[in-house]
């Protein structure tokens, strides 16, 4: 993994961290800005476990399970990317064009076994109730030895509540849902039980551990010198933010 880790600075963290303000006000900067993060974890986690190419992922088939409004196309443009997304409005959302976009359910992807040598999701799992489906599901349209990478919020991470506060989800998800109603005056964008939902660091270890794919898993936003925090129990659920799963086709 060396790699990957050499990308892990605190730099790097400190830079993703400050992106995060502008999510809800200026989410073209804060996407774009991820996408090209995402696109260098992604080059560097396909050299480090399948092909030592300083190419990396280009000319390779590239689907991204949650997609959203084409904000990482640009990231993948060397690639055949396609994005995924079950959401008409969110497709069209930021009024992007000209990338592979399909409409489609994250549980049931329409696609052939075997058709991608990468398949990755990033920060969809904690959006839907049955993230293992889509995990399983993302296992069988990867090629055989290809790559799967699913990243996700960590419930009882500083940003499990999303953009319901940074303590409120420890009283619980729909006490942070009443109190960011009161105080905002409309409903979040994530909705406790309906669109957001509790995913503990254990949850995804064990079910990435049952599949007996696993290659490694550690947190994303965190320098490499603090991945250890996964490898502990109970740590791992308050300091593990997001957590990345990356299994092999």
């Amino acid at each position: 993994m060396y790699r990957t880790r050499r990308l892990a600075t605190l730099t790097r963290s400190l830079r993703l961290l400050r992106s995060f303000t502008y999510e809800q006000f200026r989410p073209a900067v804060f996407y774009s800005g991820l996408a090209r993060d995402t696109r260098s974890l992604l080059d560097a986690l396909w050299q480090d476990t399948t092909c030592p190419s300083p190419s990396g992922l280009t000319g390779r088939a590239v689907l991204d399970v949650g997609g959203g409004p084409g904000y990482f196309a640009d990231a993948f443009a060397d690639t055949f990317y396609v994005g995924m997304e079950p959401d008409v409005s969110e497709l069209s959302a930021a009024g992007l064009s000209g990338y592979g976009a399909v409409r489609g359910d994250g549980t049931h992807l329409p696609f052939a076994d075997g058709s991608f040598d990468l398949v990755y999701s990033s920060n969809v799992a904690e959006h839907i109730p049955n993230w293992r489906a889509m995990g399983e599901e993302m296992l069988r349209v990867v090629k055989p030895g290809g790559l799967v990478v699913l990243s996700y919020t960590v419930w009882l991470g500083p940003f499990g509540g999303h953009e319901t506060g940074l303590w409120e989800h420890y009283v619980g998800g729909e006490f942070a849902r009443r109190r960011y109603e009161r105080k905002h005056g409309t409903p979040p964008k994530n909705v406790w039980g309906t669109s957001l939902f509790a995913v503990s660091a254990r949850e995804g270890l064990t079910w990435a551990e049952s599949t007996g794919r696993l290659l490694t898993a550690f947190p994303r936003y965190h320098p490499h010198w603090a991945w250890w925090f996964t490898r502990v129990p109970v740590l791992r659920e308050f300091a593990v933010s997001n957590l990345v799963l990356v299994l092999r086709g």
